[in-house]
Formats: structure tokens, C-alpha cells, sequence
């Protein structure tokens, strides 16, 4: 919420409690009789301060920071009772908010505090008052609304500095889950490169098939690594799939070889390599690869994979299923949320990523099984073709 608006809100809420010039009035008339109060009730406020641990904790500048905030705190009570309460009477009030905000001052403070300086002023009125015990009651009434009106305003400011700075802080930790998140899905791809490389340089008695064959896996790694990077540019805009006819088990097979499976993992297929799809091949690569990954992961690298294609109602879909333990009902609700990972190193992209690229192509990716069966997911995608135009 910016200034503007915490005035209008100042004005809203005056109109709220009745404020009005019999209000104004009051208060005006009431400042010769309590100003020399002022000094005494500042001093009181930082006495009871310094007696408080918790507060007087926010207080690190010394007896030359009490100075100065004794004076800020007189200039505020001496601006309570001086009649204008304009727009620059809010920004002065919307500042105390804000800095108590960003001393990390709790707002419960703030509300004792004023409850003190209350008590001081409502005393002090009782004593020197001379007229009506019924001019004294409105009077306090006035006295309460204008300092509730301070209240609020303070409090409003201080949530909305608070919300922003809490959400500032989740951003920074995000962005560190994040790093962490893509170094783990980077460095994959890198120890391929990285083993398949040594190999190379360092084993002059290779076969020509061996060497071509890493020379392959390097370039199948890079090609890996760079679909993680565009996929992670482009999740907060993901672009428009640009279709065009893919034959479905080509592009599984090529998903499945692009990934490093273990030994301990049997992999069953079932295709029919007629059906065909319109889509767009590096985004859909990213989907399967994403799935694939996910399963192997889940059965801790070793089980059964079963990757399966069938065809019904206008649709292709693609089956990637996984002996491991399943998907906890807990994690079902949001295992497509994005930066939501059940990996202990996951950044928690890999399922919205592929979700959004499967909607784009019109289709759907669902997760059809859960614990203690193991996971399948399955992706549908239109069989007859479709454009974005």
C-alpha cells in the first residue's frame, strides 16, 4: 500500500469514529493545559523503556540515540494536539510504523506504549481541567478517538512495511533453495561430461566405438544441461510450443536415452511406433525427462521402469511408471505446485515446468497412482494436430 492510499484510509477511518471539527476543537483547546505535561510524560516513556529488556533491546545507539528519540517522541505528542491532521500529518505517523518495522520492533509495543502515554495525558487533563465534568468526558473521548486514529494508521504501516520485508526475506530464501536446486539438477549432466571426458584424455588404447560413444554421451549431457537452463528462463514465461508432427515411441526412446539408467533398473516398454503426436519436440523432451528422472529417483535408482504408450478418445498417452514406494497423499495435493519438491535437494520445478508445457500442447499430466504401489504419471496429448494460431 503506498502513501496515497494510507491517507485516503486515514480519512475513511475518521469518518468511521465520527471524527469531525467539535472533535478538532477539543483537542486544540486542551493543548495550553497539558503542554507543560509534554517533558515530564517523554521522560516517563524511556524510565519505563529502560526497565524493559525486550524493548531496550532495539536501542543500540547509547544515551545519544535516547536524546534524540526523546526529542522525536515530544515533537509527536506536541503534533497530537495541533489541529491539522492532513495528508503530512499521516506521513509523519506512517514513518513511525515503518522505522518500527524495520527495527523489528513488535507492534504489541507500540500499542503498550501508547496505552502509557494515554494514561500520562488523560491524568494530566483530569488535574488541570476547570470546566464541566461533562466538557471533560467528550473531551477525553476526543482525546481517545484522535489517539486510536494514530494507532491504526502506525499499525497499518507497520504491516504493510512488515509483509514486505517478510516477503523480501522468503524471496532471498527462495532464491538460495533455488541455487541450491539447480546446482543438484546441473551437476548430473556435468559428472557425465566430467567422467566421459577423463576417459578421453586419458585412455589412448580406446576403441574407435568407445570413443565415439562418450563422445556421444557428452553431447547428449550438453544438450541436457542447456534444456535445464532454458527450462528454468523460461518458466516465469514459458514460450508457445511450436508444433509440428512427432512420432511418439521416437520421441520416448530418445527421452529415455538422454537419461544415464543404472544397471539395476529394468526397463519395460510398450510402444506402438505409428501413433503420432503434433508438438513441440525440445519441450516435450523436457517433460519425459523430467518423469523419467523423477522415477529413477524414487525407486533409488534401481527397480522397474515402465514406460508405456497407448491411445484412446483423440489422445496419445505416454505412461512413465515406477516400482518405488509411491507418493504420500499428503504430497499429492501439491506435487505440482512450483519450487514444491519431496527431494531433500529438489528445486521443486520439474512437475509445474512439465505441466505447464503438457497444457500448452492442449493436453493433461496426471498423476493416476500413488503409495504404496509406486508412481505413474501419464501424460495425454492430442493425436490429431492443432496450431497456435
Amino acid at each position: 500500500m503506498n502513501l496515497d492510499q494510507f491517507c485516503q484510509r486515514y480519512k475513511n477511518l475518521q469518518a468511521y469514529l465520527d471524527w469531525n471539527a467539535a472533535d478538532v476543537g477539543r483537542i486544540v483547546k486542551m493543548r495550553p493545559l497539558l503542554e507543560p505535561e509534554f517533558p515530564g510524560i517523554v521522560v516517563d516513556f524511556y524510565d519505563a523503556i529502560s526497565r524493559n529488556r525486550d524493548v531496550q533491546g532495539v536501542i543500540t545507539g547509547g544515551p545519544a540515540q535516547v536524546a534524540r528519540l526523546r526529542e522525536t517522541l515530544l515533537r509527536w505528542i506536541e503534533q497530537l494536539f495541533q489541529g491539522c491532521y492532513d495528508d503530512e500529518y499521516v506521513r509523519r505517523r506512517w514513518q513511525v510504523g515503518k522505522r518500527h518495522a524495520e527495527l523489528r520492533l513488535d507492534q504489541i509495543y507500540t500499542n503498550a506504549a501508547l496505552s502509557r502515554i494515554r494514561v500520562q495525558l488523560v491524568r494530566a487533563l483530569c488535574a488541570a481541567w476547570t470546566g464541566s465534568a461533562e466538557e471533560l468526558r467528550e473531551s477525553i473521548l476526543s482525546l481517545n478517538r484522535l489517539l486510536d486514529l494514530d494507532l491504526a494508521i502506525i499499525e497499518d504501516a507497520y504491516h504493510s512495511e512488515y509483509v514486505l520485508r517478510e516477503k523480501q526475506i522468503e524471496r532471498l530464501a527462495l532464491i538460495g533453495k533455488m541455487a541450491g536446486g539447480i546446482a543438484h539438477e546441473l551437476r548430473n549432466p556435468l559428472n557425465v561430461i566430467e567422467s566421459s571426458s577423463y576417459l578421453l584424455q586419458n585412455n589412448a588404447s580406446i576403441s574407435p566405438a568407445k570413443f565415439d560413444e562418450h563422445l556421444q554421451r557428452i553431447v547428449r549431457q550438453v544438450a541436457t544441461a542447456d534444456r535445464i537452463i532454458t527450462a528454468l528462463s523460461d518458466f516465469a514465461r514459458l514460450p508457445l510450443p511450436e508444433p509440428r508432427s512427432l512420432f511418439v515411441a521416437a520421441l520416448l526412446e530418445q527421452a529415455l536415452a538422454d537419461q544415464e539408467i543404472p544397471p539395476s533398473v529394468t526397463v519395460t516398454s510398450e510402444f506402438d511406433r505409428s501413433l503420432s503426436i503434433c508438438g513441440d519436440q525440445p519441450q516435450l523432451l523436457i517433460v519425459l525427462g523430467n518423469l523419467i528422472r523423477n522415477a529413477l529417483d524414487a525407486m533409488s535408482r534401481q527397480g522397474e521402469l515402465t514406460v508405456r504408450i497407448t491411445r484412446g478418445d483423440g489422445y496419445v498417452s505416454i505412461h512413465v511408471k515406477d516400482s518405488g514406494p509411491g507418493i504420500a497423499h499428503q504430497d499429492t495435493l501439491r506435487i505440482f505446485d512450483p519450487f514444491y519438491s519431496t527431494k531433500t535437494r529438489g528445486i521443486g520445478l520439474g512437475l509445474s515446468i512439465s505441466r505447464s508445457i503438457v497444457e500448452n500442447h492442449r493436453g493433461t499430466l496426471t498423476l493416476e497412482s500413488t503409495a504404496p504401489s509406486g508412481a505413474e504419471f501419464v501424460v495425454r496429448l492430442p493425436e490429431n494436430g492443432w496450431s497456435n494460431k
